[in-house]
């Protein structure tokens, strides 16, 4: 480049790249830092998650035998209706009266606890038939589990509907983690199941 001027322009050029370059830094170091607390944020909400995924299964262990390969609770006391029934019999209420009073304790527990954060429940009651020809089996097992909420309705123990609703399900002669043929009479129980559903985590 030559003519009037022509001297200034390599001096200017360099000190716009000098300008540029460290803009740039600037800006990396910037995104640098924000990533990094992105991911520090992320890994305190991921475990504040698994923190509270762990409470759910602070349920007494008398009542409650919880089943690591299908994520669920059974009864440690196998609910037995007869044939073709779902009335529970009267030697099992005060049993299914206290794991009713355990599930809403430990309800009103996590609320406390999780005050702060955008957690609710959700209780599942899942009747179970035994594979036993029986043609309404599915309706069967459904009006099983409804025997139970039933139960706790009129001992008015149900947990609190604030932050917990409680769900009644029927998998009839379906579903997984059943006992063998050979047990099959055991598939006439009740599973639990403690679901948090967790929104927005807020970190302290």
């Amino acid at each position: 480049m030559t003519g009037k001027g022509s001297g200034f322009f390599w001096p200017s050029f360099a000190d716009l790249m000098t300008s540029l370059f460290f803009i740039m830094l600037v800006l990396y170091v910037l995104t640098y830092l924000k990533l990094t607390n992105q991911q520090r944020a992320t890994e305190q909400q991921l475990n504040k998650i698994k923190e509270i995924q762990a409470a759910v299964k602070e349920l007494p262990q008398n009542y409650f035998q919880y089943d690591s390969i299908y994520k669920r609770f059974s009864l440690v006391q196998n609910i037995e209706f007869e044939t073709g029934k779902d009335i529970i019999k009267p030697n099992y209420e005060q049993y299914l009266i206290d794991v009713g009073v355990s599930i809403k304790d430990l309800i009103s527990n996590l609320k406390s606890k999780y005050a702060q954060q955008d957690i609710k429940y959700v209780v599942i009651i899942e009747g179970m038939a035994s594979n036993d020809n029986f043609k309404d089996n599915y309706p069967l097992s459904y009006k099983r589990a409804w025997a139970v909420m039933k139960l706790w309705q009129r001992e008015n123990i149900m947990p609190d509907q604030s932050v917990c609703e409680v769900q009644v399900a029927g998998s009839g002669t379906g579903g997984i983690g059943r006992f063998p043929v050979n047990e099959e009479v055991k598939n006439q129980r009740i599973l639990i199941q403690i679901v948090p559903k967790i929104g927005e985590i807020k970190l302290e």
